[in-house]
């Protein structure tokens, strides 16, 4: 089966040991927020000081040219290298970058497919990715990222809202997303053929035709299914929204309005910041 030997997993773990001796890794310190009636969504408080990306705006250096070694996992050929997330939201959280430049905003190509089936066929998890700025990416530098998951588990707080969508059980969300099901043993060209398949029906563009896509978007997907939204903004309310907050994570920092999310409340976040169907 699939993602069951979790040697990366492991491999990013004990690299994380070092990498917080050393001072390379800097997990984000947070606490659970208790539901008021949120539910299934995790409220998460930022403990720790605020990570320069979630604060700086404008151009910044590329921390992945060159990419820090103690983060180093694993190359994947001379393509791409899989890291230890710099501020982590769980062990293990790892980034899937391209050795050379590759921008954040443009295309994915059959090579990221590739190399997500070479991780995915060791380590399964809940995979995310956030197009540009607008999104909610903190760099310009193609990552994908990996929170791994043992496949007894589920991948993320939504995930049974999620199988609904899926078999029919629940209404439509009032944003413009695609979610197809992923099929046991699917291949790289398989992923690429859901991201393309939904990106041209969202409107965002056609991967295969070049150029580069019109519209921010976030990229959520499992072993099980595979999920785009069309976003229209980046933040609402204080709240930096990336593809995790369509997973049901979501983190209160010192700029978020808490008593706008308990007036409102996430699924209402969730529609302030994607592209909502007319």
């Amino acid at each position: 089966m699939p993602g069951t030997e979790e040697r990366l997993w492991r491999a990013a773990l004990e690299r994380s040991i070092q990498a917080r001796r050393d001072g390379s890794l800097i997990p984000l310190v947070t606490d659970l927020i208790a539901s008021e009636g949120w539910e299934p969504f995790q409220l998460r408080r930022l403990c720790s000081r605020t990570p320069k990306h979630l604060l700086e705006r404008g151009p910044r250096p590329n921390p992945f040219l060159p990419w820090e070694r103690p983060l180093e996992v694993q190359r994947l050929g001379t393509s791409h290298v899989l890291l230890l997330n710099k501020y982590p939201v769980q062990a293990g959280h790892v980034l899937l970058i391209t050795q050379d430049w590759a921008p954040q905003a443009g295309w994915l190509l059959a090579s990221d497919w590739k190399a997500v089936s070479e991780v995915a066929a060791d380590t399964a998890g809940l995979w995310f990715f956030n197009s540009c700025a607008e999104a909610g990416a903190s760099q310009p530098h193609r990552h994908l990222q990996l929170l791994p998951r043992h496949h007894s588990e589920p991948a993320c707080p939504l995930e049974p809202a999620i199988r609904a969508q899926l078999e029919g059980d629940a209404a439509p969300w009032p944003w413009r997303y695609r979610l197809s099901r992923r099929q046991p043993g699917e291949d790289h060209s398989a992923l690429a053929d859901h991201y393309n398949n939904q990106a041209i029906a969202l409107g965002i563009g056609d991967p295969g035709a070049g150029g580069s896509p019109l519209y921010p978007y976030n990229l959520l997907f499992s072993e099980h299914w595979f999920l785009m939204i069309r976003r229209r903004v980046e933040r609402m309310a204080g709240f930096s929204v990336n593809a995790l907050g369509f997973a049901g994570y979501l983190l209160l920092t010192d700029q978020a309005d808490l008593g706008w999310f308990r007036q409102h409340g996430p699924w209402a976040l969730l529609a302030e910041v994607a592209d909502q169907v007319p």
